[in-house]
């Protein structure tokens, strides 16, 4: 999911299929959410710390900042890419705490729209998890769900 930090309004959500690796998610979700979105600054944790994920937002959307948690991977102190050199030399606490926001979008959704999808199907889960986003947004849009 991709959404605004200020607005709670989200911009992009992709829906899959039990626990994965959602690294490789972000760049269809990133890129449906610049159709929406100007995006400045790119929040988001350690699942989604790859080189490939930095550059398709800095060089490929032209988002000015990534605010990606580092996954450290081992022990090495100092990752080999330049991008995620530059998150570990620059890493903004005080702008990553902004991600909570992503979470309340979850928990919100969640608790106004339920957590248990009643679709049997994979189609029929995925279009209800879509459609419970829309609501979200238009409950948000509408200024019922404060």
């Amino acid at each position: 999911m991709v959404c605004d930090t200020r607005s709670h309004l989200i911009a992009s959500a992709l829906a899959t299929v039990g626990p994965s690796y959602d690294c490789p998610l972000l760049e269809p979700a990133l890129v449906e959410a610049s159709w929406h979105l100007d995006i400045d600054r790119l929040l988001g944790d350690s699942g989604f710390d790859s080189e490939p994920n930095h550059r398709l937002a800095r060089q490929g959307l032209g988002i000015r900042s990534t605010v990606i948690k580092l996954n450290p991977r081992g022990s090495r102190r100092w990752p080999k890419t330049f991008y995620r050199r530059q998150m570990k030399r620059r890493f903004h606490r005080q702008k990553y705490a902004q991600r909570a926001q992503a979470e309340s979008v979850f928990s919100r959704l969640k608790r106004r729209l339920g957590s248990a999808l009643r679709g049997r199907t994979d189609a029929s889960r995925q279009r209800e998890s879509h459609m419970k986003v829309f609501t979200h947004n238009l409950m948000i849009l509408a200024g019922s769900s404060s």
